[in-house]
């Protein structure tokens, strides 16, 4: 039974891995009849993953796919919707602690020392890579961060 568990283990992680990973043209695939009536400029840049002034929420969601978080801004000039997509490259940290307490129990002491370590592809603010920034349906701006 085990080896059986053991062999499915490794096509089952593969596929959780690459279940978030949508492509541009992934979702065109899924959205096929409203690309098609896309301008051929438009469909250019959605194919190729990139937004620009002008676009619909539903060309932005195609070429870069759901964003991370969304917010509304307001400002002077009204309010707005902001999409944010961040950086999902895996991300790798070490941590070390040393710590040490007295006391004692039947006579002894108790001494404590731990190594943490961690790894993921969370979000945070700093990872920003990309605000899309939306007024009256339509893209009014897009925010790029360069580190």
């Amino acid at each position: 039974m085990k080896k059986y568990l053991s062999l499915l283990i490794l096509p089952v992680s593969f596929l959780l891995l690459f279940a978030g990973c949508a492509t541009p043209e992934s979702r065109i695939q899924a959205q096929q009849a409203a690309f098609n009536t896309w301008p051929a400029d438009v469909q250019q840049k959605v194919r190729a993953g990139q937004v620009d002034v002008g676009f619909t929420p539903a060309m932005v969601q195609v070429a870069l796919g759901p964003a991370d978080r969304v917010y509304e801004r307001l400002t002077a000039q009204g309010a707005s919707e902001v999409w944010v997509y961040g950086d999902h490259k895996p991300k790798f940290s070490i941590g070390v602690g040393v710590g040490s307490s007295s006391g004692s129990y039947r006579g002894g002491s108790s001494t404590a020392v731990g190594v943490g370590m961690s790894t993921g592809n969370d979000t945070f603010q700093n990872d920003e890579k990309l605000r899309v920034v939306f007024m009256g349906g339509k893209v009014i701006g897009i925010e790029t961060r360069t580190k």
